[in-house]
């Protein structure tokens, strides 16, 4: 019924493509190029901060089923990216899906200053993700350091990774490369090293009535779907560059799927290879897993060693979130859809200065939070506005918009698009309704945001733009 409601408004926007923009990107990168991408921003520091939590939210070997049941879900999700991305590649990503789908003289233009809204919010939200893992990390190699000290390195991380920042773009994409060059060589080597000293009486240590179906056990299970989803995102990073795939109806659905089942192997791989040396009791309370796994096998020494690597991974992942997500606002400012504050340029530097600033300095205060709640912030919000809304939008699109031709169809539709709509409203059911209250509020904040921009611009649905 809600899916019917929202076409039927859908129905009545003007159905008209937006202006073709013009292509000045060259399509160069292929199949592997395209996974590769995905498969980078997915692994970032999120499985080497994520495994105590995971277990903690089931108590025991059991939450492993998160991972089981996230992959699922990314899979459905995957397949309703898949086909957007082949049918709109290198046009704006869910900025644009959402305007092509719900009206881009209508409704479609508050569902996309939404999108922008929430960007704002979460991508604060996942670079501090990365500067408290940096912490947590560091915290390792210096143990006297207090909780507060843990939380000024972490602000200062993101502060550091700001500075950064504020160049121009080529010094930016060297950066880029010495950062991220041992991101999967140190998932790989901790995979292997544990598995070779591998108990599977650790690993497999549960407890009786473990997989009982009582409410907790549910609850749990969506908690850990939850961190999950989150060490996850990233698997349609291919459609916000999709202008430079080649082939981009057969490549970028592959890419996202072949990302998924790759990065959710090694996932796997990795949580049973850590609790099958450290034994989950002891996993659950750490603060830096793989030191602990290290330290467990190979001494002191080469637990500092791995705990660099991955404060260089965590630094890296911090990085790269806001070099990427502080030009989405730029984008959309400069093309008039968003405050034109976003819009503005360093006049020598040639960068969205203000977009990167803001949220250098946003992701610094978000710093205060724990990890745990910015996890689970970061996944609500993007369920309000994003992921369900792109759920709804292939439904829109298939029967409201006949001028978008779908090279790439998703299987058994709309099968996968109500499961994954299915599987985030039960993640965003059992977050905590402190999570839902908040998103709600930074929702109405968006909205009403949106009315007061779109009142003085004389937009829809106040004036003659309607």
């Amino acid at each position: 019924m809600a899916i019917e409601g929202s076409a039927a408004g859908a129905s009545e926007l003007p159905d008209l493509p937006l202006p073709p923009r013009k292509e000045d990107l060259v399509r160069g990168t292929g199949l592997l190029g395209a996974t590769s991408a995905n498969m980078l921003n997915m692994i970032g520091v999120g499985p080497f901060l994520t495994i105590p939590l995971i277990i903690t939210a089931m108590g025991g070997p059991q939450a492993m089923m998160g991972w089981f049941l996230g992959a699922f879900i990314a899979i459905c999700d995957g397949l309703v990216w898949a086909e957007l991305g082949a049918a709109m590649p290198g046009s704006g990503g869910s900025y644009r899906y959402l305007l092509e789908a719900y009206g881009s003289k209508g409704l479609g233009r508050l569902m996309s200053f939404l999108f922008l809204w929430q960007v704002v919010v979460v991508a604060p939200l996942a670079a501090a993700s990365g500067a408290v893992g940096f912490a947590q990390y560091f915290s390792y190699l210096f143990p006297s350091v207090s909780p507060v000290e843990m939380k000024i390195v972490a602000a200062g991380t993101c502060l550091f990774a700001t500075g950064l920042l504020y160049r121009n773009i080529r010094d930016v994409g060297r950066l880029s490369v010495a950062l991220c060059v041992v991101v999967v060589g140190t998932l790989v080597w901790i995979v292997i090293t544990g598995l070779s000293h591998f108990h599977a009486n650790l690993a497999f240590d549960f407890l009786p009535g473990a997989f009982y179906p009582s409410q907790q056990f549910f609850i749990g299970l969506g908690g850990a779907t939850l961190i999950a989803m989150y060490d996850y995102g990233g698997y349609s990073n291919v459609c916000f560059f999709g202008g430079e795939v080649k082939d981009p109806s057969r490549n970028i659905p592959r890419s996202i799927l072949l990302s998924i089942v790759v990065v959710g192997a090694l996932y796997l791989a990795m949580s049973i290879s850590v609790i099958g040396v450290v034994p989950y009791r002891e996993a659950m309370h750490s603060t830096a897993i793989i030191s602990d796994l290290t330290q467990r096998i190979y001494g002191v020494g080469a637990a500092r060693v791995v705990t660099l690597l991955i404060m260089w991974t965590a630094f890296g992942s911090v990085f790269a979130v806001l070099l990427g997500y502080t030009r989405v606002p730029y984008t959309a400012a400069r093309d008039g859809q968003f405050f034109a504050a976003f819009a503005r340029v360093h006049p020598t530097k040639h960068f969205p200065s203000f977009s990167v600033v803001m949220m250098g300095i946003a992701s610094a205060v978000c710093c205060l939070l724990t990890l745990k709640e910015i996890i689970s912030a970061t996944i609500v919000m993007q369920i309000f506005i994003q992921f369900g809304a792109q759920c709804v939008a292939v439904v829109l699109i298939r029967r409201y918009r006949p001028h978008i031709q779908l090279p790439f169809r998703m299987w058994l539709y709309p099968l996968p698009a109500v499961l994954a709509l299915l599987g985030w409203i039960a993640i965003l059911l059992t977050s905590g309704w402190r999570y839902v209250l908040v998103g709600f509020g930074i929702l109405g904040l968006g909205a009403l945001a949106y009315f007061w921009r779109a009142q003085s611009r004389r937009e829809w649905p106040f004036g003659a733009n309607v």
